[in-house]
């Protein structure tokens, strides 16, 4: 079965090159996911992808069953994810076009189901470093293979939506030093932990956020930037694939056995 899993974010409903040999449909105890997942083979590798809001771009960030999508992917026997998403800019140094590999995340979402462990168990996964590490060092060097320039760190804020955020929402981030802020890191990042499968962030900063250039903010800009950023991304994934080693040695695959009380 596919370990390496990509979950597709605004824009990203398919990858370039992906040969899909199959569309799986399942269903979990925490009901549907986003869409049909569609397993396939890219660069020597089989791949399972998901587009995050569906094909259709028809559910919002707030209402993204995160569970059953990181459910579905463990059922696959997925292993690794990596997720694709669009962002806006905060930091004076972050521009449109910019691909950044985060490495830290602010949540500031509410009413999501953020937990496969809200029964009688009780589970505390540690999150200090919320994305996986040997899944990162791959996605450098797989930018470096690649030629695509790629910023190795960034502090992502993840409001709840659908709105987007006000002038002085964005102030305070910025003297917080958040770099990026976006919808959906969260929780899919931390279930992604609880299930013990490694997950790294690829974002696409698609605009500046409100306040920073002084205009206002349409999806317009959102969806062309992500249109002229999808070959360098389709092209990063092609250049990791192959640099993922094939036995896990990073602390992901055992979180479990240290945080159940």
């Amino acid at each position: 079965m596919p370990k390496i899993g990509v979950i597709g974010g605004s824009g990203l409903y398919q990858i370039p090159g992906l040969m899909i040999k199959e569309y799986r449909n399942l269903t979990t105890p925490f009901g549907s996911p986003s869409d049909s997942y569609m397993i396939g083979v890219l660069s020597g590798k089989e791949i399972v992808f998901l587009p995050r809001h569906g094909l259709k771009h028809h559910i919002p960030p707030h209402r993204i069953n995160y569970r059953a999508n990181i459910w579905g992917f463990k059922e696959l026997g997925v292993e690794r994810i990596i997720s694709v998403s669009a962002v806006g800019g905060i930091g004076f140094d972050i521009r449109p076009g910019m691909i950044i590999i985060p490495d830290q995340i602010i949540d500031i979402t509410n009413g999501r189901d953020s937990t496969f462990y809200d029964g009688d168990e009780v589970v505390h996964i540690d999150f200090t470093e919320p994305y996986c590490p040997e899944l990162r060092d791959a996605l450098f060097r797989g930018g470096e293979h690649s030629g695509i320039e790629l910023r190795n760190s960034g502090i992502y804020v993840c409001m709840n939506g659908p709105r987007l955020e006000t002038r002085a929402e964005i102030k305070m981030f910025l003297n917080m030093g958040v770099d990026i802020v976006g919808m959906t890191a969260m929780p899919e990042a931390a279930l992604a932990r609880e299930a013990e499968v490694c997950l790294a962030g690829v974002v696409v900063v698609t605009n500046y956020a409100a306040g920073i250039a002084n205009k206002r903010l349409t999806t317009t800009e959102v969806k062309e930037t992500m249109r002229e950023a999808i070959t360098r991304v389709g092209n990063l994934l092609l250049g990791t694939f192959h640099l993922i080693p094939g036995r896990r040695r990073c602390p992901c695959k055992d979180v479990l056995k240290e945080s159940r009380m």
